[in-house]
C-alpha cells in the first residue's frame, strides 16, 4: 500500500472507529491540536449519518425521543459503518439491529421496519402497472392458469403495533395516540401492505383473506390455487369472484405489472410447468 493510501486509510479508521495511529500525522496549532481537528472529522461523520437516519426514519424518531434515538442511531453506526456510496441505504440494517439490540422495545424495530417498507416502495422503480383491460380480455378457459406478478414496489409487513396509525399522526404533525400493542398474540398480528402509485405511498390494512390471496400471488400461484386457499373463507360457489374482488382493487391501486398464462393448467387442475 503506497503512503497516500496507508494515510487515508489510517484516518479513515480514526473517523469511523476512534484508532489513534493517524494522530502522529496530523499537525496541530496552537488553537486546536491534533485531537481536535481530527475530532471535527469524526463528529461530522456522526453527525451526517444521524442526520440521515432521522430523515429516513421520522416515526421511530418521534416514538424513541430526541434522546434514545441519537443514542440508539450512534450504536447503530458504531455497528454497521456506512458502506454506501447513497446514504439513502444506510439505515437498511436498522430493524434488525433494533431487534437484537433493543429487545425491550419491540415496537422501535416494527415502527423502523414499516419506516422502511415506505422507502422502499417510494424509491421502486418506474414500471407500468397493468391495465385491467388487459385482464378483462382473458379468455375464461385461460383464468385458471393466470398468474400476475407485483410491482417490485409492493410490500408486505405485519404489525403488532399501532405504528402505523403512529406514523400517520407524526407525519400530519398531529400528536399521535400512544404506542400499544393490539395483541399479546403474535398469530394475531395485522396485515398490512405498503405500494406506491404515481408518486405517491400508500398503505392500508388487510383482512386474513386478503393478506393470504397476496401472498399467494406474490409466491407464484395462478389463480385457480388462489380460489382454492380461499376456500377457507368463502363459499366454492363465491370464491372465483371473491378473488377476482381482489384482484381488481390490486389492479386498479397500481399494485401488478404482468400477467402470465400457465398453458400447462387445464380445467383448473396443475398438471407441471415446463
Amino acid at each position: 500500500m503506497n503512503a497516500l493510501r496507508q494515510l487515508q486509510q489510517t484516518f479513515q479508521d480514526y473517523v469511523r472507529h476512534g484508532e489513534s495511529t493517524i494522530k502522529g500525522d496530523v499537525v496541530g496549532t496552537a488553537s486546536a491540536n491534533a485531537e481536535v481537528r481530527l475530532n471535527i472529522y469524526a463528529h461530522g461523520y456522526r453527525a451526517r449519518l444521524l442526520e440521515a437516519l432521522t430523515t429516513e426514519y421520522p416515526g421511530l424518531s418521534a416514538l424513541a425521543g430526541e434522546q434514545d434515538f441519537d443514542t440508539l442511531g450512534r450504536a447503530y453506526i458504531d455497528a454497521h459503518p456506512s458502506s454506501f456510496f447513497n446514504l439513502r441505504w444506510f439505515g437498511d440494517q436498522l430493524p434488525a439491529f433494533l431487534r437484537a439490540s433493543y429487545p425491550a422495545e419491540p415496537a422501535w424495530s416494527e415502527m423502523a421496519a414499516f419506516e422502511w417498507a415506505m422507502g422502499l416502495a417510494f424509491d421502486s422503480p418506474d414500471i407500468e402497472a397493468l391495465a385491467f383491460e388487459t385482464v378483462a380480455a382473458a379468455p375464461g378457459e385461460a383464468w385458471p392458469g393466470l398468474k400476475f406478478r407485483m410491482h417490485p414496489g409492493v410490500q408486505r409487513i405485519d404489525l403488532e403495533w399501532n405504528v402505523a396509525e403512529f406514523w400517520k399522526a407524526v407525519d400530519s404533525q398531529q400528536t399521535p395516540d400512544p404506542i400499544a400493542q393490539k395483541s399479546a398474540q403474535k398469530s394475531s398480528a395485522q396485515a398490512w401492505v405498503v405500494w406506491r402509485k404515481k408518486l405517491r405511498t400508500y398503505f392500508r390494512s388487510l383482512g386474513a383473506d386478503e393478506a393470504w390471496a397476496m401472498d399467494a400471488l406474490i409466491s407464484g400461484q395462478n389463480f385457480a390455487e388462489i380460489c382454492a386457499g380461499l376456500c377457507q373463507w368463502v363459499a366454492e360457489d363465491q370464491v372465483a369472484l371473491h378473488a377476482a374482488s381482489f384482484l381488481r382493487n390490486w389492479i386498479i391501486d397500481d399494485m401488478v405489472v404482468d400477467m402470465i398464462v400457465d398453458t400447462t393448467v387445464i380445467d383448473a387442475t396443475v398438471i407441471t410447468e415446463n
